[in-house]
């Protein structure tokens, strides 16, 4: 190893390895660890002092044992360090500390007493590995049995439905201020100038093929009048536009291609056409229906946004 990685590799690659542990192990925010923890980089650096000094003494012991050696001992030493690495000293070494294997020569004081047609069997260790693996199940089987069933920790169960309770939470509280979350339960008349305008350019691109322009209905029905088809009111007219009307017969449902926060807009803008009387209207729909929980949109806005008159009652939304 020393031979492919001399010291002057090996350390700075120790370095940056321990200063990015560092920096991934401490959070310090913006300003980097050492910084944050100057105590913590003297000792690194202490630490890499300490390996430098043992890096250099060996690499002068090594070159002192070189000019000690014979010419046979330098042969079998370049010979040695030219193995693959599954036949070197050091592959062999580690293996068998991990292992605990013994050699043939070992097999006689391992054979066990009995015999059978021939096949004998040896009492060879367990390999450290597999002990310590062992004793590190019984260590998380007390670690786990004191948590969950001694201190009542939350199992998987209770962390998941917490979370999921946690979210949804989150989720109920995001939908209270999103705009395009908006539902028919949260939807109110948008009285602003600047909406009601952006709904009429929306409503003349998607509705006016069934409605009309003016509102006065074509293929769909008259949205002028006070007859209703599905209900009246922002919530309603809402509700219909995200989600259709009638079955079989009824417009589309708009949700999948229209944000909810446009379609408020629409709606909005589909109020303000309550009570214009355009020419040619189709013949009323539904029944007649009255909210007189909504305030009315304000007949000046409404003026602003379609150019026309506009009553100053509360319109009657779509079906």
């Amino acid at each position: 190893m020393k031979k492919y990685f001399p010291v002057y590799v090996r350390v700075p690659v120790l370095f940056a390895l321990f200063f990015f542990a560092l920096e991934y192990a401490i959070d310090s925010g913006d300003q980097p660890a050492f910084m944050t923890y100057p105590v913590v980089l003297v000792l690194l650096f202490l630490f890499l002092f300490a390996l430098i000094a043992v890096e250099i003494v060996a690499a002068a012991t090594d070159k002192v044992m070189s000019r000690l050696m014979t010419e046979e001992e330098r042969a079998e030493q370049e010979r040695l360090e030219a193995l693959p690495f599954t036949e070197s000293a050091f592959y062999k070494k580690l293996m068998k500390k991990l292992t605990r294997t013994k050699g043939i020569d070992e097999e006689g004081a391992l054979l066990l007493d009995h015999d059978y047609d021939g096949i004998k069997e040896l009492d060879n260790e367990l390999p450290p590995w597999w002990v310590y693996l062992f004793y590190a199940t019984i260590v998380f089987a007390v670690v786990y049995m004191a948590r969950f069933h001694m201190f009542n920790g939350d199992n998987q169960t209770t962390e998941f439905e917490k979370e999921m309770l946690a979210a949804q939470t989150a989720v109920e509280e995001y939908k209270k201020t999103a705009p395009d979350m908006l539902t028919a339960d949260q939807v109110v008349f948008l009285d602003d100038a600047a909406d009601l305008a952006e709904g009429k350019k929306l409503f003349e691109v998607n509705c006016v093929v069934c409605h009309r322009a003016d509102g006065g209905g074509g293929i769909g029905p008259n949205l002028t009048d006070d007859h209703w088809i599905l209900g009246g009111g922002i919530k309603n007219v809402f509700n219909t536009v995200m989600e259709g009307g009638r079955d079989g017969k009824g417009m589309v449902a708009w949700k999948t291609s229209i944000k909810p926060s446009d379609i408020a807009k629409i709606a909005s803008y589909v109020l303000t056409l309550h009570g214009t009387n355009p020419a040619d209207a189709k013949a009323p729909e539904g029944e007649v229906w009255v909210d007189n929980t909504e305030a009315a949109p304000a007949a000046t806005v409404a003026s602003e946004v379609a150019n026309d008159s506009v009553p100053a009652t509360e319109p009657n939304p779509v079906e």
